[in-house]
């Protein structure tokens, strides 16, 4: 693997405004300046709400906070006030990308919307986040809750007998956050070629819906409603958790190979060639007949042996951590999950971005901003003079 050249950043020179708040749209913000686009969150005189949504914190900032906003810089600006308003299209004219989760159409009442804003630069990627579209759901709020509620995820979470859950995070935020990251370099792409912008639309139904893949799938083409069922797989045996003689392990026998290999391993060779059990398909529609099987096995010996025997052998197993767990499990297995980002008092630990570059880096150079902790520069940067920019290159605060 060859060194990347220092500050070496695949978004370098790349501006983006970002009008979001929350978590998808300052989650897609931050893995965008991550990769080296120079980020300028653009906040209400009260701030992003999620800086005081706590516990937990650190040094009285919420960590919900801290962990989707690093390397921007922050500028307060009170759109209801003409001079603020006209720094703040100052800004989207300077920029090569514009990301905002207001609702539907209400930026347009400052003159922030997209149609107001490409004449004057029509190679702006503007890119809108709503909760359900701008039709029918534009009236709708995007929380994620309600999303996991309406597009079915949660019809599909916990017990068959008990009620609907919720997922441990919010997912189709996240999801939501990922699809505008590579909606918005799909469309700076396509400015190289033809040197005008677009308006990106996404929405966290939209997301969700996609993001149940197997799910919908099921329903679309097959005419099937899924259900709960639990930790179990609708498509796979095994696919969950089973117990041994401590606490449960994650086994996993995702075709026939793995499964011979699992039975091998708890000594139970004759179970692939019993007809029950043959195919994928066989082990679903018996798995009834099967779990039983494996359990008595697993129940001779505590998880740590089993994990050790079955990933010898081949077989997909692991360990239920709890978070702090899952980030040793992370380092034992060197993947450095936890970079630190320098600040005045103290370092600031985060998690990394997940991607690595052959030949090139994300950065980890600003720690979340404080409100309006760059207004100043950035607001005398807005009012100098600006001078005509080369093939979509802006120039920074």
């Amino acid at each position: 693997m060859s060194t990347p050249p220092e500050n070496s950043h695949p978004l370098d020179g790349i501006l983006i405004a970002d009008f979001s708040r929350i978590l998808a749209g300052p989650y897609a913000t931050m893995l965008l300046a991550d990769l080296g686009a120079e980020v300028i969150k653009v906040e209400s005189p009260t701030g992003d709400d999620t800086r005081t949504w706590i516990p937990p914190e650190r040094d009285g900032v919420a960590t919900y906070y801290l962990g989707i906003n690093r390397n921007k810089r922050s500028v307060s600006l009170d759109l209801s006030t003409e001079d603020d308003r006209a720094l703040a299209q100052e800004l989207a004219a300077r920029s090569d990308i514009l990301i905002e989760n207001f609702k539907p159409g209400g930026l347009g009442r400052f003159g922030l919307d997209y149609e107001s804003l490409r004449p004057t630069n029509p190679g702006l990627i503007y890119a809108s986040i709503s909760g359900f579209g701008t039709a029918e759901g534009a009236t709708l709020p995007g929380y994620d809750l309600l999303v996991q509620a309406a597009s079915g995820l949660m019809s599909l979470t916990g017990s068959p007998e008990g009620p609907p859950y919720r997922a441990g995070i919010s997912v189709f935020d996240v999801m939501t956050g990922m699809h505008t990251a590579i909606g918005v370099l799909s469309a700076l792409h396509q400015r190289q070629a033809t040197g005008t912008g677009q308006h990106l639309e996404m929405n966290l139904m939209s997301s969700a819906l996609s993001g149940l893949v197997n799910h919908t799938a099921a329903h679309v083409a097959g005419g099937v409603v899924p259900q709960r069922m639990g930790n179990a797989h609708p498509s796979l045996f095994p696919y969950e958790p089973l117990p041994t003689a401590d606490r449960e392990l994650i086994v996993i026998a995702g075709n026939d190979g793995q499964f011979r290999r699992l039975c091998t391993a708890l000594g139970l060779e004759n179970l692939p060639d019993d007809e029950r059990f043959r195919t994928t398909e066989d082990r679903t529609h018996n798995r009834d007949q099967l779990r039983p099987l494996l359990v008595e096995r697993l129940c001779q010996r505590p998880a740590d042996e089993w994990f050790e025997t079955l990933s010898a052998a081949g077989v997909p197993c692991g360990p239920i951590n709890s978070v702090d767990q899952g980030v040793q499990l992370a380092r034992d297995l060197g993947l450095d999950p936890v970079v630190t980002i320098p600040r005045d008092t103290a370092e600031l630990p985060s998690i990394r971005n997940p991607i690595t570059f052959s030949d090139a880096s994300p950065r980890y150079d600003l720690p979340p901003p404080e409100l309006d902790e760059h207004g100043a520069d950035i607001r005398a940067w807005l009012r100098s003079p600006r001078h005509a920019p080369t093939t979509h290159t802006k120039e920074r605060p």
